[in-house]
């Protein structure tokens, strides 16, 4: 099966790092490395996309280098034997700062942003369905590689990738009361739920009685506007995954992840990084609830550094996952878990990826 509806990311690999893709590349399929590049010890980085994990054939080479005024070398290697190269004299890339690099594959070539901008097209020498491999090596920290199909279906299951040309819009309030909740009954127990796999690395999703029908993911590669507004469409209900990324600003004093019912906050994510604590609440009926801060380890978030939050739904709780590490547990206070139905991101971030499942 191609990595459209089984790949799972790679969570801060430690690099040196070489892992499969699973089912190899397809035209249509999106390789997406996010980190950050080293302040020092050296002066490249490469990612590889290739057959094998012996290096003897890269489909694609993508290499920047902070030399000879700062240039990307792209080539191709074929049995031990390297091609051509092809420099392109322009480094979107800064030491020390985020990055986000996106490996589009198109029929005729691999078309590369960076940071949300066009970087490079790069003509296929070798058949790209060859490719069963990623490789990244050099100056990099990298926190996530995540796998998409751009090119899925345009009737969406309950799995969606939202940019700011769908979703930044503010939200919506109604004239008078609380919003009625959807009539979606949501599954109570394991045996009830029918499963489908529905995007690379996320656990299955029920499928919803008279499930509605969601707009095609848009893919415009540009930071979100901040602050940012959407809907969830059906509501929370158990095994729904909300998973949100960005890059922490250097200065940054707090960023806020709420969920919302209406004027009411079910869930309010609040790292605040002068107190070195990350605050959960909840705000009903205009009245906070009791603060929550324990986290089993240390601060998850960092300035400068790239983030990748998971709020996995399920029957009683809210599981919270940061860098694909557990972080805490956060107990419903809201009963109708349908009537959440609401994202809302704000602070000093920059917003990369919105995914709904």
């Amino acid at each position: 099966m191609s990595f459209g509806g089984s790949q799972p990311p790679y969570l801060n690999p430690v690099i040196p790092f070489s892992g499969p893709i699973h089912g190899g590349l397809q035209d249509g399929h999106e390789v997406i490395v996010n980190g950050s590049v080293l302040p020092s010890g050296g002066t490249r980085f490469f990612v590889n996309l290739q057959h094998g994990f012996d290096g003897r054939n890269i489909a694609f080479h993508f290499n920047p280098r902070f030399e000879d005024g700062n240039l990307v070398v792209c080539n191709t290697k074929q049995n031990g034997s390297w091609g051509k190269e092809e420099r392109k004299m322009q480094m979107p890339f800064q030491k020390g700062a985020p990055f986000e690099i996106r490996f589009q594959v198109h029929s005729a070539a691999f078309k590369v942003t960076v940071n949300g901008s066009y970087f490079v097209e790069y003509q296929h020498r070798v058949p790209f369905h060859q490719v069963d491999t990623i490789s990244i090596e050099g100056i990099v920290k990298v926190s996530y590689i995540n796998f998409q199909n751009s090119r899925s279906a345009p009737i969406q299951p309950p799995c969606y990738v939202l940019h700011h040309t769908m979703a930044a819009q503010p939200p919506h309030r109604p004239k008078r009361g609380k919003p009625k909740p959807p009539q979606t009954v949501w599954p109570t127990a394991p045996s009830t739920v029918i499963t489908q796999t529905v995007f690379p690395g996320i656990h299955s999703v029920p499928q919803m009685p008279s499930a509605p029908i969601f707009p095609p993911p848009v893919f415009t590669n540009q930071l979100y506007p901040l602050p940012f507004h959407t809907s969830i469409f059906g509501g929370l209900y158990p095994s729904r995954n909300i998973i949100i990324s960005g890059t922490v600003l250097l200065t940054a004093d707090k960023f806020t992840i709420n969920l919302k019912c209406g004027n009411d906050i079910a869930f309010h994510l609040n790292p605040r990084f002068k107190e070195n604590a990350v605050v959960r609440n909840s705000l009903i009926n205009y009245k906070w609830g009791t603060e929550e801060r324990a986290l089993p380890r240390f601060m998850p978030f960092a300035q400068g550094q790239s983030f990748m939050v998971q709020i996995k739904c399920e029957v009683h709780c809210l599981k919270v996952s940061v860098n694909g590490q557990h972080q805490f547990d956060y107990s419903h206070r809201m009963n109708n878990l349908c009537s959440i139905n609401h994202l809302e991101v704000s602070g000093d971030i920059q917003l990369t990826h919105v995914q709904i499942c």
